[in-house]
């Protein structure tokens, strides 16, 4: 794959060039249906809202990928999402947000931008043990992001990471509850519990999707952090602060599109928040999105 050289001057008048009201869609994107969590957590607090849903399923997982890879593949999506009209868009990925959201705000300076942070300031703002466990991706980990938000908000707490190979694979094929998910989160949690963690933060929108097999491991003595609800609040704090909320008296337009089996991510949808959605196809063409 190329890796993008952004003119800025472009990409600058590309953001710009749409005066967005809001009659405009909000723009969401991941790797895959991960970014599904935050979605549901946006149409509930923003019911009349038009979304436009990304999924990279063609090449999800983005956390074991270098960060330089998925910040080109970042600047491409939000691309599209802006062709496409987006007047906000959400980077509902942890790695996206990790890799790519500071130079997205640098190169399309004109379109707000609500990125994933790892919830650690509220996990250790309540947590009684001074434990506290995380599950996410290596390039979560490896970002800036995460080791500011660590020095910033965690240094009197201990921090137990787990990367928790294989689960958003689990999770893309739907696989929720199955024995091998399971596996792959005892065997992330188990030592944590055993060095007495009283929180769980989730570092990847997958991974809402398994929050009852989570409970089911650690029990109803550990929190179990979801921050797409925290998400959803800021979406709606910048489309207020900029006038850009929906005058739309009825229920919002979703429209999906993936670079992956679009059958299979119909499929995943309906699972996944219990709809049933049409799913467009767009597909990577020499380091560009293209619509069949």
């Amino acid at each position: 794959m190329r890796h993008a050289k952004v003119n800025k001057r472009n990409a600058m008048i590309e953001s710009g060039s749409m005066t967005a009201s809001g009659a405009h869609p909000i723009g969401v994107f991941d790797s895959g249906v991960g970014g599904l969590s935050v979605l549901r957590a946006v149409i509930n607090a923003l019911p009349n809202e038009d979304v436009i849903y990304f999924g990279d399923q063609a090449h999800v997982p983005y956390g074991s990928k270098s960060l330089l890879e998925v910040r080109d593949l970042s600047v491409e999506i939000t691309r599209f999402l802006i062709n496409h009209g987006a007047k906000l868009i959400v980077v509902a990925c942890n790695t996206a947000s990790a890799a790519a959201l500071h130079y997205l705000r640098e190169v399309f300076p004109e379109m707000p931008f609500v990125g994933m942070e790892p919830a650690v300031k509220p996990a250790a703002e309540h947590t009684k043990t001074g434990k506290v466990g995380v599950l996410a991706t290596p390039a979560t980990f490896q970002g800036e992001l995460y080791a500011s938000v660590v020095e910033r908000f965690a240094s009197n707490v201990t921090l137990f990471q787990d990367t928790c190979p294989g689960l958003v694979r689990q999770i893309e094929l739907g696989r929720l509850a199955t024995a091998k998910t399971k596996q792959i989160l005892k065997a992330a949690l188990e030592p944590m519990l055993a060095e007495g963690i009283d929180t769980v933060v989730l570092g990847c929108t997958h991974y809402p999707f398994v929050i009852p097999l989570i409970k089911q491991i650690v029990g109803p003595e550990v929190n179990v952090i979801d921050p797409a609800p925290a998400i959803a609040r800021q979406v709606r704090r910048l489309l207020e602060s900029r006038q850009l909320l929906s005058n739309n008296l009825g229920r919002g337009k979703i429209t999906f599109y993936t670079t992956g089996d679009n059958l299979r991510m119909r499929e995943l949808i309906k699972k996944l928040l219990g709809e049933s959605h049409p799913v467009q196809k767009a597909r990577w063409r020499k380091g560009w999105i293209v619509n069949p």
